[in-house]
């Protein structure tokens, strides 16, 4: 009997999380479905990545192997013997969802790699056949244009997912300027001080944050930590216990064998955990996506050298629990605030979307009216940069940046996201206009060459950005027509 309730409730196979597949990211955007199978049958006899027996010792192994950080496959034969410890029914009917849709996701790979990436319902976590029919009628119905003109794209190589990775903690990096140490100084005076002032330092972070202040500078900021210092070692304690008593609860308690991946059980635990706690959503993809930069800023903690080249397996047991109990409520934080974004037909993405398309028809016309003229929609190329806030879009050192000025700013990631879009599309202005087809255009917008930017293009970015929230913000009806 024991042996029967310890099947596998949670599917253990080389798919989870480390699948070949197309990352949908800058610099490659949806394959065609036509030559997807094809092209991925003759590129891996060529470039298949050895199997390895050992565990993933470092992020850059992990990130290289890692397409989606929850990526089920097909849970037709399993069962829920093993979940006999959960109490609540909402939360056991939440990890069947989870699992049962992404099961559906599988079924057909060739739809889901035609398809906009992440697009509205395509992802989401259907609550019964009455909702799903309502999730597929509403795809079909926003995107039916969109997909089949996205049918006629050429096919663009894989780049791996380390690519926008690399140098995310800029080693090698010259030594402080006095403007540099000065600021560093001013961090750890205010992180020192018994009540630590929220407000300046809110406004110390939004230029930026200096790497060895950055996770306590983020815990805080995030709502995580407690502004006085007394209370924050007891507060960190409890918060991680808390976890951790989800885990044994909900994730330990189906005895299931344990990855021999380090990093792809942190990453697997804190999204089950989150979804089993958010039945209204669930797991939605792209979730995955906002919990690397956290995870990184809390190991980082712990590292001299560069992150994606450090062996995890040589942290102690309770350093790695901290790193993911830090980065589980650090997330949640996020999505407190937009988890709109997330919930059924995503309205609070498709709101975005919306506006930004009316705040681009006002900033830059002549950029929108090319957009009709070669019929480019918003939702074609905007969901990813909502839905993913603009990670699959930027190197992880540049999301790293930019969410130090998220974090400092109010809404963040709900509101100033949105400018910051406006003034990422209004970047490529000249390249946009330069196109003239639809293919091209689509081409650009899902293949935008920032491969190489830093912080000083994430800080004219910003710059950008601030300027046109203070000249729309208070005034919405200034970009409506």
């Amino acid at each position: 009997m024991a042996a029967e309730s310890s099947r596998q409730f949670w599917k253990r196979s080389a798919k989870l999380p480390g699948s070949i597949q197309p990352v949908y990211g800058a610099q490659h955007p949806p394959l065609d479905p036509r030559l997807t199978k094809n092209f991925i049958k003759e590129h891996s006899k060529g470039n298949a990545l050895p199997l390895k027996n050992k565990k993933a010792s470092s992020f850059h192994e992990f990130a290289r192997n890692t397409s989606d950080a929850w990526d089920i496959g097909d849970d037709e034969d399993e069962d829920f013997s093993s979940f006999q410890t959960l109490n609540s029914k909402v939360a056991k009917a939440t990890a069947a969802q989870v699992l049962e849709n992404h099961s559906k996701l599988r079924v057909k790979p060739e739809r889901a790699q035609s398809a906009l990436s992440e697009m509205p319902a395509n992802c989401k976590v259907i609550k019964s056949s009455s909702e799903a029919q309502l999730s597929r009628s509403s795809e079909d119905a926003c995107m039916r244009n969109a997909l089949h003109k996205q049918q006629s794209l050429p096919l663009r190589p894989i780049i791996p997912l380390v690519a926008r990775i690399s140098d995310q903690n800029a080693s090698g990096a010259p030594p402080m300027t006095v403007r540099e140490k000065t600021r560093l100084e001013k961090f750890r005076q205010l992180l020192s001080s018994h009540n630590t002032d929220l407000d300046e330092l809110r406004k110390c972070s939004w230029p930026g944050v200096p790497r060895e202040v950055r996770p306590v500078t983020w815990r805080l900021l995030s709502g995580y930590l407690p502004a006085n210092k007394e209370r924050r070692k007891l507060t960190l304690q409890r918060k991680r216990e808390e976890y951790f008593g989800f885990i044994e609860q909900y994730y330990d308690s189906r005895n299931e064998e344990h990855h021999q991946d380090t990093y792809r059980q942190i990453f697997e635990r804190i999204l089950f955990i989150w979804a089993i706690r958010h039945p209204a959503s669930g797991y939605v993809q792209g979730i995955n996506d906002l919990v690397t930069p956290f995870f990184v800023v809390f190991l980082s903690e712990h590292v001299e050298e560069d992150v994606e080249n450090f062996d995890v397996t040589t942290l102690s047991q309770d350093v790695l629990r901290s790193i993911e109990a830090d980065s589980f409520w650090c997330m949640s934080k996020l999505l407190d605030g937009i988890q709109d974004n997330y919930t059924f037909a995503q309205p609070g993405i498709q709101k975005k979307v919306k506006a930004l398309e009316e705040l681009v028809s006002r900033i830059d016309e002549q950029v929108h009216n090319h957009f009709r003229k070669y019929e480019v929609e918003y939702l074609q190329f905007a969901f990813r940069w909502m839905n993913n806030l603009l990670m699959r879009e930027l190197p992880l050192r540049c999301t790293i940046r930019l969410w130090d000025t998220y974090q400092s700013e109010p809404e963040g990631f709900s509101h100033f996201h949105l400018y910051v879009c406006a003034a990422f599309l209004i970047k490529w202005r000249k390249e946009i206009l330069d196109e003239e087809d639809f293919q091209g255009l689509l081409m650009l917008l899902q293949n935008l060459p920032t491969i190489h930017w830093g912080n000083e293009e994430i800080g004219l970015l910003l710059a950008e950005a601030y300027r046109l929230k203070y000249m729309f913000a208070d005034a919405p009806n200034h970009y409506r027509r």
